[in-house]
């Protein structure tokens, strides 16, 4: 049975931030045109499932907020905000990514437009892994134009089989983690996904260090996280 306790089943992180592009570079540096713009609302498009695990756009819609939040910003509420979107027929997020964001300006009041792409959602249950690759693009609705862009893939590692000594111990950790993994709290690999993803946002208006942090050091747009239980 679940716990909440088993959301935080992930939190040994063992490998992070391989650089696949400049390092080094500041916050400042690595997103300009955030804190151009210096926006304060922050509306969460449904996510846009490229998987065929449909339980996945769930997982990351529900969970995008509290890393927004946390970073300064006023995040619409995602269950009205989907509400409104399903009544526009704006619910399909791909129509919307490379096209004109001003009526959600004019809609929901906001500035900037969250879109994720999911691209894989793996859970290998034989062996005990499971990858996850998501995009995440914050585009301006004045203008358009990408304000912060990341590519996250994150594998984590559900294996406690190294612990069992003999065929027997082998056989039954290689049991424990067929199930440990088929019962996997998948909203915590979204919080988790997420969380290391926006770790290094600009921090927004209602954050006590915004606008002091651009000399912070920011995380390569491309990393790759592996998570081991």
């Amino acid at each position: 049975m679940k716990s909440k306790s088993n959301k935080f089943i992930l939190s040994t992180l063992i490998a992070f931030s391989l650089i696949l592009m400049s390092c080094g570079s500041t916050k400042l540096e690595s997103f300009p045109k955030m804190y151009g713009e210096k926006p304060l609302t922050l509306l969460i498009m449904p996510p846009i499932n490229n998987t065929n695990s449909v339980e996945a756009k769930d997982f990351f819609y529900t969970t995008l907020n509290t890393p927004l939040a946390e970073a300064g910003y006023y995040v619409i509420p995602p269950a009205a905000a989907m509400a409104t979107m399903q009544r526009e027929s704006a619910y399909d997020a791909e129509r919307f990514l490379n096209g004109d964001l001003k009526k959600f300006r004019e809609i929901f009041g906001a500035d900037v437009a969250v879109f994720t792409i999911i691209k894989q959602w793996d859970k290998v249950v034989i062996a005990n892994r499971m990858s996850v690759e998501v995009e995440y693009i914050l585009k301006s609705t004045k203008t358009n134009e990408v304000l912060f862009n990341r590519n996250a893939e994150v594998t984590y590692n559900f294996s406690t089989s190294q612990s069992n000594s003999g065929l027997l111990g082998a056989v039954l950790g290689t049991v424990i983690d067929t199930l440990d993994t088929a019962l996997t709290d998948y909203f915590s690999v979204a919080v988790d996904c997420n969380g290391a993803a926006l770790e290094d946002l600009p921090y927004g208006k209602y954050h006590p260090q915004h606008g002091l942090d651009g000399e912070e050091i920011a995380k390569s747009k491309k990393i790759e996280l592996e998570f081991k239980r």
